[in-house]
């Protein structure tokens, strides 16, 4: 048994909202600090730790729990039930997008990977709309999914599938490596839940692999912001370019790492390394994304990572991995290993070659005569 530290962690990353606060106009700066401050409220408010261990998956004979709620633009968690299983299907557009969302990110852990909801073992998947007034942000609070409304101008709702995705795999990250949130296992936290995310959204659309547009957070931006999404994994650092949210900031390779004392050390920005990572393994070896590259990063996620891994750990440990589940020296090993190594994270050859096998040293050796 373990203490696992729960994390608020949002969609919005913190730099995007202070290049809003810094350049936004009265009434954007007036919702960058309301958002901001209702997100501490949120985090005050959280349990301060959830006593657990890693969850292996139990079987379930029927589809996770889902619950939608309506705070009516309060504060106060979860809200007035609107939406639930075996309950009268809502009007309220928000209310089904979450509700479809949660559903399609439970199929997914349960039909790729086994896993019986966020914890392992059936946790319902409870969520809340129209949270706060002007509240620019989805997150997940260590229970329960938040969704704001965005204000129309810069922000549209936040019930994306790959948002929800994203969201929801924070808390699978805190059910099993708990992994810290600052530097690099931190924003190795933010890229499992961007691939996790991607695999989603790929899921809801009936995507391949190369058939993925790799972008998260497609649709959250309003009509006044120069951009087509949050994050790119395909090409990190162009995803949006906008005078008022600023230029998205995010590396592709280990020589451009940043640290950003605002950002935990940068977990929203480096995570732009490993994404792109994961983009070219996922291409490289074809299909759906969590038939062979996903499969491999959950197992990694699940059963071999600690609380402080960092980039290179997760490398080697999903190149032995694939090893291990595809052969040594196979193509999905060798795709995994070039992978790492475009992103500036070479794992060693020794990893991907085959051991000569032992020599037969009885073999062809005169018996004794016996005495």
């Amino acid at each position: 048994m373990r203490k696992i530290h729960h994390q608020a962690c949002c969609v919005i990353p913190p730099h995007m909202q202070r290049h809003l606060a810094e350049h936004g106009d009265d009434d954007a700066r007036e919702r960058v600090a309301l958002t901001r401050y209702q997100s501490q409220q949120i985090v005050a408010a959280r349990y301060a730790t959830l006593i657990g261990e890693r969850t292996d998956a139990v079987p379930s004979s029927s589809r996770v729990t889902r619950r939608v709620y309506d705070a009516r633009h309060q504060q106060k968690l979860p809200g007035k039930l609107v939406m639930g299983d075996g309950k009268a299907v809502s009007t309220d557009i928000v209310a089904m997008e979450a509700f479809d969302g949660c559903g399609a990110t439970s199929d997914l852990y349960a039909k790729a990977f086994g896993r019986n909801s966020i914890d392992g073992k059936g946790m319902p998947l409870n969520s809340t709309v129209h949270y706060g007034e002007k509240f620019d942000n989805a997150m997940w609070n260590g229970k329960q999914m938040i969704f704001g409304d965005g204000d129309g101008k810069l922000f549209n709702r936040f019930t994306v599938p790959d948002v929800i995705g994203h969201e929801l795999t924070h808390g699978v990250t805190q059910h099993t490596a708990a992994l810290e949130y600052h530097d690099q296992p931190g924003a190795l936290n933010e890229h499992i839940s961007d691939a996790i995310g991607i695999m989603v959204k790929q899921y809801v659309l009936g995507q391949i692999a190369t058939q993925s547009d790799w972008l998260i957070g497609v649709g959250l931006f309003g009509p006044a912001v120069r951009g087509k999404a949050v994050r790119s994994m395909k090409a990190p650092g162009t995803a949006y370019d906008d005078p008022v949210l600023g230029r998205d900031p995010q590396p592709a390779h280990m020589r451009n790492y940043v640290t950003d004392p605002d950002d935990n050390g940068g977990v929203h920005i480096n995570s732009g390394i490993p994404n792109h990572a994961f983009y070219l393994f996922a291409t490289a070896v074809g299909g759906p994304s969590w038939s062979v590259a996903g499969r491999i990063w959950y197992e990694v996620l699940t059963k071999q990572l600690t609380s402080r891994s960092g980039f290179q750990d997760f490398a080697a440990a999903t190149v032995k991995t694939a090893g291990v589940m595809y052969g040594i020296g196979s193509s999905v090993q060798l795709a995994a290993a070039d992978a790492w190594a475009a992103v500036g994270l070479p794992v060693p050859p020794s990893m991907t070659r085959k051991k000569p096998q032992a020599r037969n040293l009885l073999r062809n050796r005169p018996l004794k005569r016996a005495a």
